[in-house]
């Protein structure tokens, strides 16, 4: 099931890199889906989290980007990105006691183009959105993967997981 607002890839669209090549590893999709990357569940934390919390999560889970949800409707309002928090910490422009609505990416949900990720979006659809495709030529490092409805977050994809998963494949 498709939003209706984002713009669907199609089969071709999806098995070509953005510049209009095929992709290298779309022969050894044959016909996967993110279901297939069995990705791990979705780590979230609150924007009113103290960033010490959300980094602590992060470490005992070896995440590199924790969703940031609503704490009352669950709604997906962001992320937050681990190595991009650590730079922040560092150069001294976030604390550790500061919330993490802080330091968070917002989702902008007007005037750009959402591209669902669903458990049944075929990865070369997937490695065309890490490709910035579907953004705009915005390359992106990670996915969030929700229901159809975009109610629930089901989990996190990330280039590695593509990558792990071509490596797994046989040929």
């Amino acid at each position: 099931m498709a939003d209706a607002s984002v713009p669907q890839t199609t089969q071709a669209q999806a098995q070509s890199a953005p510049n209009g090549t095929p992709s290298p590893w779309a022969n050894k999709y044959r016909g996967a889906t993110v279901e297939d990357l069995d990705p791990p569940p979705a780590l979230s934390t609150s924007p009113y989290s103290p960033i010490s919390a959300a980094l602590m999560s992060a470490f005992e889970r070896d995440y590199t980007h924790l969703t940031v949800i609503h704490p009352q409707d669950k709604s997906l309002l962001g992320y937050i990105s681990i190595p991009t928090l650590r730079k922040l910490l560092e150069t001294r422009q976030v604390r550790e006691e500061d919330p993490v609505e802080k330091a968070m990416v917002r989702f902008q949900r007007k005037g750009k183009a959402y591209r669902l990720i669903t458990m049944e979006t075929p990865l070369e659809a997937l490695e065309l959105f890490f490709a910035g495709g579907d953004t705009g030529g915005s390359q992106q490092d990670f996915a969030v993967v929700t229901d159809p409805a975009r109610r629930f977050v089901l989990g996190v994809a990330t280039k590695s997981d593509l990558g792990e998963f071509v490596k797994r494949r046989p040929a």
